[in-house]
This record gives structure tokens, C-alpha cells and sequence, in this order.
């Protein structure tokens, strides 16, 4: 399976327009957009219909610039998943994950976050491959040193650690965009605003 995951376009719908030709081009199966998609519940013209249009597979997260609410109902305006909190199974992979973030006027509290992980991993649990998609980093990363004023979450790392994902897709960070590295043996990924393309 051929995936673009990207994140942070914070209302810019030439980032959108973009994307949605690159996964055009390459031929992707899947794509996953990791929250902050628009700014404030404000700006939500072209970013989710340029990937619809196209007749491309969409999952969302909401971010800390949107509310759930907001992220339900793009989701449901476009016709496309909103798995915050829930999973889904494209071929042999698992997919599954919590937005928001442990900051700001919407944030979620870290036991929250890892509940709503480990709550919607279990339907999935029987898969061999499995993708978490989150908002924010795990703490104790990388990825969070590249930031002097937000921190990666303690729940996103409790969870990769339980649950061993293969790969986190994240984003939040915008300075960390494209850094990969390891826990354990998932690959965390933040995958920032020019999108990052995953072959499984």
C-alpha cells in the first residue's frame, strides 16, 4: 500500500491543490492528514476537496487549530473518516489514532489521549501491520527537541511503547518536518505540510 501523509496546512489550500496532484502522480492508495488542517474552524474551503475530487481515500485527525466537531463534519461533508478515536482496515493494515494535542484551548489530558489510542487499536489488534496517526509527537523524542515551546505527549509514548505500532504518523512540529527515528520498533515519522510518501 502506497500512503501520502501530511499535516499542518493551517487554511492554505495551495498546499492541498498540491498534495492531492502529487498523490495523483504517485499513484497513492491512501491518504492521511494529521490535524491542523485549517485555523481556528475558520478556512476550510479546498482542503479537503481537492483530494476528493480526485476520487482519493481520506483519513482525518483534528489538530489544536480545529475541534472535533469541525473535524466531524469535514469529514462528514467530504465523505471521508474522521478516526479520532476510532480505526479502520484498508487491505491488511491497520490504521487508528487520536488527534488534538496536550496544548492549548482544546487540549486533552495524557491519560486521554493514551486511553483513546489503546481504545482504538483493540478492533485492529488482530492485524499484522498497523499505523498509529497522531497530532503530536511522543515526548522524549527528537522530534520535540526541534521546538523550544511545545513538548511531544507522555500518553502518545506510553502508547507506542504498549502498543508497537509499525509506524506514527505525526506532525504538530513544524520545524521537525520530515525527521524520522525509532522507539522501539515503531517508525515515528513527522510528516509536516509538504507531505510524505509511505510504501507498506
Amino acid at each position: 500500500m502506497k500512503i501520502l501523509a501530511a499535516g499542518d496546512f493551517h487554511g492554505d489550500s495551495t498546499l492541498a491543490f498540491k498534495l492531492a496532484d502529487k498523490a495523483e502522480k504517485e499513484n497513492v492508495e491512501l491518504v492521511i492528514l494529521c490535524g491542523d488542517l485549517i485555523e481556528m474552524n475558520q478556512n476550510t474551503e479546498n482542503i479537503i476537496k481537492p483530494f476528493t475530487d480526485k476520487n482519493q481515500k481520506v483519513l482525518i485527525i483534528p489538530g489544536n487549530h480545529e475541534t472535533i466537531a469541525m473535524t466531524d463534519f469535514l469529514a462528514d461533508f467530504y465523505g471521508v473518516k474522521n478516526i479520532h478515536g476510532y480505526s479502520v482496515r484498508y487491505k491488511d493494515v491497520g490504521i487508528f489514532g487520536a488527534g488534538g494535542a496536550n496544548v492549548g484551548l482544546h487540549q486533552w489530558g495524557e491519560d486521554e489521549i493514551f486511553n483513546l489510542l489503546k481504545g482504538s487499536s483493540e478492533k485492529i489488534d488482530y492485524l499484522k501491520k498497523k499505523i498509529m496517526v497522531t497530532h503530536v509527537p511522543p515526548s522524549k523524542t527528537n522530534i520535540e527537541k526541534f521546538s523550544k515551546f511545545v513538548d511531544g505527549s507522555d500518553g502518545i509514548r506510553k502508547a507506542v511503547l504498549e502498543l508497537q505500532p509499525d509506524i506514527l504518523l505525526c506532525s504538530h512540529i513544524h520545524e521537525a518536518e520530515g525527521i524520522e527515528e525509532k522507539i522501539g520498533k515503531t517508525n515515528v515519522i513527522s510528516v509536516g505540510r509538504q507531505g510524505k510518501i509511505i510504501d507498506l
